[in-house]
Order: C-alpha cells, then structure tokens, then sequence
C-alpha cells in the first residue's frame, strides 16, 4: 500500500518552527514520562500563561492609551499655535489700520473712516474668532459705497502754500 491508495490525508509539510515545537514537545513528553503527565503540566501552566497573556494586554492597552494622548496634546498644542498665530495677525493688522487710519485722517478722512469703521471689525472678527458672516461683507460694501461717494463729493485738499 502507497501513500496515495492508503485513504489517510497526507501529511503536510512542516516549517522549521512546527518541526521545532513538536520535537520540544515530544522530548517534554518523554522527559515526564508519557503524555498523562505532559497534559498536567500543561494543565499547570495554563493559569500563569493567562495571566501573562492578561498583563501583555493591559501593556498594549496602556501603550495605545499614552499613544493617543501624546497625538492629543500634540494636536492641541498646533491648535493653539493656529489660534495664537490668528490673534496676533489680527492684532498687527487692526493696529496698523488703526495707525493708518489716524495718519491719514487730517488730509483724506474718507479713507480714515474706511480703515478704521467696519472693515476693521471685520478683519479682526475673521482673524481672531475664525468666523465671518455673510451681513459683514454687506456692512463692508456699504462702508466702502459710503466712502467712496464721500471722496467723490469732498472738496479737493487745498494746494501747499508758498
């Protein structure tokens, strides 16, 4: 009789590390003198391998834990870095609206009205909140319609005098 007419399933080919662990096991089983007694000593180690097998994943649960923290605070901390970044821009630019708004005001004071009036709320509203409504692009537009039809309607500066 051959392997092929036998009707048993042939046997597989091992990889080294099957081969390796069978060979382990046959030679604890002959070192404890049948496998009765290689079944209680696995039987034996089976709590100490489920309490290994518990705090190996209380690690991974731990390591995952302090992993998404870290992500979190880093996460955080760019998003302070934005939202300072916002307030400072908005700052450095509503003062030099301001400043330019002030410098301007004794000879165009149309355009004074412009940088500080409602495109300066705007602009600090858009830098510093994060959030712009569509009623402040209209308020905008009619703070420069205002503006410009006021510089249209106001008297030329007068000339230097000699």
């Amino acid at each position: 009789m051959s392997e092929q007419n036998s009707g048993a399933s042939p046997v597989p080919p091992l990889d080294s590390a099957t081969s390796a662990g069978l060979e382990i096991a046959m030679r604890w089983g002959a070192a404890l003198g049948g496998p009765e007694q290689l079944k209680i000593a696995f039987d034996a180690l089976e709590p100490q391998l489920k309490r290994e097998h518990q705090i190996k994943l209380k690690q991974m649960e731990m390591l995952a834990k302090a992993a998404e923290r870290s992500a979190r605070e880093k996460r955080e901390g760019r998003n302070h870095a934005f939202r300072m970044t916002g307030v400072i821009v908005g700052a450095v630019i509503s003062t030099a609206m301001l400043g330019a708004g002030v410098y301007v005001a004794k000879d165009v004071w149309w355009l004074s009205t412009l940088l500080c009036g409602p495109s300066l709320i705007a602009l600090v509203k858009i830098f510093v909140l994060r959030r712009s409504d569509p009623d402040d692009v209209k308020l905008l537009g009619r703070a420069a319609r205002g503006a410009s039809n006021a510089a249209a309607q106001a008297p030329p500066p007068p000339g230097p005098t000699q």
